[in-house]
C-alpha cells in the first residue's frame, strides 16, 4: 500500500511530535556545550577499546640457523624477503634470521624464542623433541614439517703437504692412517670438536663405526665392546685439544696459518671456504666411511604459531628447494639436496683442484638410533684425551664490583661444564703477587675445594700476571704428563705491573720447555678495554694458544666455551 507524505504525518499524534522535538533540542544544546563530544564519543570508544579489538597474530617468522652457514642462509633469507611474498589476505610474508650455536638452539626452541630452525644436522632435532617431552611430562613433540636443502660430508681437513706424507692422493686414507701418523710423529697436531657439536659427534661416531668394522646398524653393544673402546681411546689420545666447533677452528687455521694445526675435522664445505682464503687444504674422506651434515629446515609447532607464520615456512621451504636456490647452495660449497643438479660441472666448487672430490665419500655411514648416539656421547667422555688445566685468575683491585662477581660465576660454570671427574683442574690466584695455588688434581678430589676458593675471591692490589702464569706453568711441568692435554686458562683486566720475571724470559722459558717436556697451551682472556693485549698475545703465541676478548656480557659464555676444549 502506498502512503503519501501527508498521510504519514497525519498518523503521528501531536503530543508525540512535541516530545520528539523537545528531545532533539535538548540533545543539540548538550552537544554544543560539550563541543560535540556526546555525538562522537560512542564512535571513538568503539574504535580504541582494547577489549573489543581482536589480538594481532604474529606475522614475521624467526628462523635460527647455525653459524657455519651464515653466508648461505642470510643470502637465501634476503632473496626470499626481496620477492615480496604475500598471504591471500595481502599480508607480506617475511623471515628474520637468528644465528645460534646448535646447542643454544635446543634451549631456545623449548623457550619459544623462534618458530623454526636450521641446524647443521638432524641430530639436534631429536634432542629438541626429547627436551620438549621432558619438559611436558613425556608427551608430544615440537618438531614439525622438515625439509633438507643442503648436505655436506664430514671430512678430515689436512694441509696438502701433510696429506702427501701419508700417501695422498694415491692412497685412500682413514682413521687408522691418522692414528698411525699421530703416534709416529710427536709434532703432528690435529683436532676435532667436542661431541657437543655436530661435526664432533659425527666424527666420533665414525671412529666407533671404524672400530666396530661396520657401516650401518651400530648398536649400544658395539660401542661398549672392549676392542671398540681401545681403538677409539687410542685415536682420541692423539688429539691436540678439542674445541667448540668446526667453524671457529677453521677461522683460526686461516688466522694463525700453517703452524696452528696439521689437520682438523669439519664438513666438506669448510674446506671449500678455506681454499677460497688461500689455504692449501684438502679433504680426506675416511676410507672406513663418512657421515653427513644434512642441514634440515624444521618448523617448530610452538603454541601460538600463526597461520601466516606457517604459510611463510611452507613458502620458504619451497623456495630453498627451487633450482635457483639450489644453485646458490652449490656455489657456496654445499651439495644441493636436489639430485638433478650436477656437482661435477666446470663451474662447481666441488672439484679436485679445489681440494675436494665429487665422487667421495665412497661409503656413507648410517646415523644410528638416538640411544646409540647418546651412548657414543657418554662413552666419548670416558675415551677422550684427559686434561690438566690450570686456571689463572686476576684478583687485583681493578677487578672490583661487577667484574669480580662475573668472573666468579664464570669460573664456577667452567668447573661445572667439565663433567668427567678424572680431569685434573688447579688454580692460581694473583694480585700484587701469587697468593693462592691449588695444584692440579682430579675433580673427584678437589671440585669442592675449587668452588670454595672461587667463592672466597676478593679484589685488591696490583697485577703480577707473569709471575702467576709462571707458577701455573711450573705446576703442569711438575706433572710432566705428556699423555694429557696441558693447558693454562689465564684472565686479566689490566696491565702487568708487578712481576719479577720479564715477558721475554717467560715466553722463552715456556717455548723451550714445551719442546723438552709436556707441551702446555695458554688460552688467554682479556677482560675489558684495559687488558694487556700485547702481553696476552705473546703468552699465547709462544705456546700455540689463543687470545679471547671478554666483557661483562660475554665472560660467562666465554668460560663455558673454553671448557669444551677439555
Amino acid at each position: 500500500m502506498r502512503y503519501s507524505k501527508r498521510s504519514s504525518r497525519q498518523q503521528t499524534p501531536a503530543s508525540t511530535q512535541i516530545i520528539v522535538g523537545l528531545m532533539v533540542g535538548v540533545f543539540a544544546l548538550l552537544a554544543l556545550c560539550c563541543g560535540g563530544w556526546l555525538i562522537f564519543s560512542p564512535l571513538v570508544s568503539s574504535s580504541v577499546n582494547p577489549k573489543q579489538a581482536a589480538p594481532a597474530q604474529p606475522v614475521e617468522l624467526t628462523i635460527a640457523y647455525s653459524p657455519e652457514k651464515a653466508d648461505l642462509f642470510k643470502s637465501l633469507v634476503a632473496d626470499f624477503n626481496a620477492q615480496n611474498n604475500k598471504a591471500p589476505n595481502g599480508t607480506r610474508l617475511t623471515i628474520k634470521a637468528l644465528e645460534l650455536e646448535p646447542d643454544a638452539m635446543v634451549t631456545g626452541a623449548i623457550a619459544g624464542d623462534f618458530q623454526a630452525m636450521s641446524p647443521d644436522s638432524s641430530i639436534w632435532l631429536g634432542q629438541v623433541d626429547r627436551a620438549w617431552a621432558d619438559a611436558h611430562g613425556g608427551e608430544g613433540t615440537l618438531v614439525g614439517a622438515t625439509t633438507r636443502y643442503a648436505v655436506s660430508p664430514v671430512v678430515i681437513a689436512m694441509w696438502r703437504d701433510v696429506a702427501r706424507t701419508m700417501g695422498y692422493p694415491d692412497k685412500a686414507l682413514g682413521w687408522s692412517d691418522l692414528l698411525a701418523k699421530a703416534q709416529s710423529d710427536p709434532n703432528f697436531k690435529w683436532s676435532h670438536p667436542s661431541t657437543t657439536s655436530a661435526s664432533g659427534l659425527l666424527a666420533t661416531l665414525a671412529e666407533f663405526y671404524a672400530a666396530a668394522g661396520k657401516t650401518r646398524g651400530l648398536t649400544v653393544e658395539d660401542t661398549q665392546a672392549q676392542r671398540t673402546l681401545d681403538y677409539v681411546s687410542a685415536i682420541e689420545k692423539t688429539v691436540r685439544y678439542y674445541g667448540e666447533g668446526e667453524w671457529p677452528t677453521a677461522q683460526r687455521v686461516i688466522q694463525q696459518g700453517r703452524g696452528y694445526l696439521d689437520a682438523f675435522v669439519c664438513s666438506e664445505q669448510i674446506v671449500v671456504w678455506a681454499r677460497s682464503k688461500g689455504a692449501d687444504i684438502v679433504a680426506i674422506y675416511p676410507a672406513e666411511g663418512a657421515l653427513w651434515q644434512d642441514h634440515p629446515l624444521a618448523l617448530l609447532e610452538q603454541p601460538g604459531l600463526s597461520d601466516t607464520q606457517r604459510l611463510t615456512f611452507t613458502r620458504f621451504s619451497d623456495f630453498v628447494r627451487s633450482p635457483d636456490a639450489q644453485k646458490k647452495v652449490l656455489s657456496l660449497g654445499y651439495r644441493p639436496a636436489d639430485l638433478n643438479i650436477p656437482i661435477n660441472t666446470p663451474g662447481s666448487p666441488i672439484r679436485a683442484d679445489n681440494g675436494v672430490d665429487p665422487t667421495q665419500p665412497k661409503t656413507s655411514l648410517q646415523v644410528p638410533a638416538p640411544n646409540v648416539l647418546q651412548t657414543v656421547q657418554q662413552t666419548w667422555l670416558l675415551t677422550k684425551r684427559r686434561t690438566n688445566v690450570m686456571l689463572v685468575v686476576d684478583t687485583s683491585g681493578s677487578m672490583s664490583g661487577d667484574k669480580i662477581n662475573n668472573v666468579k660465576d664464570a669460573l664456577k660454570i667452567f668447573v661445572d661444564q667439565i663433567q668427567n671427574d678424572q680431569e685434573r683442574v688447579g688454580m692460581v690466584l694473583f694480585s700484587s703477587e701469587v697468593y693462592n695455588t691449588i695444584p692440579p688434581q682430579e675433580l673427584r678430589t678437589n671440585r669442592q675445594a675449587l668452588y670454595s676458593t672461587i667463592s672466597s675471591i676478593k679484589p685488591g692490589g696490583n697485577t703480577a700476571l707473569l709471575d702467576a702464569v709462571k707458577a701455573a706453568y711450573g705446576q703442569l711441568q711438575k706433572l710432566n704428563d705428556k699423555g694429557r692435554i696441558n693447558a693454562i686458562v689465564v684472565m686479566t683486566d689490566g696491565l702487568e705491573n708487578n712481576s719479577r720475571i720479564s715477558l721475554k724470559t717467560l715466553t722463552n722459558y715456556m717455548r723451550d720447555s714445551n719442546q723438552a717436556g709436556a707441551p702446555v697451551v695458554v688460552f688467554a682472556i682479556g677482560y675489558g678495554k684495559d687488558a694487556d693485549w700485547n702481553t696476552l698475545k705473546s703468552l699465547s703465541d709462544s705456546t700455540g694458544g689463543q687470545v679471547r676478548e671478554g666483557n661483562l656480557e660475554t665472560i660467562k659464555q666465554l668460560y663455558k666455551i673454553l671448557s669444551t676444549y677439555f
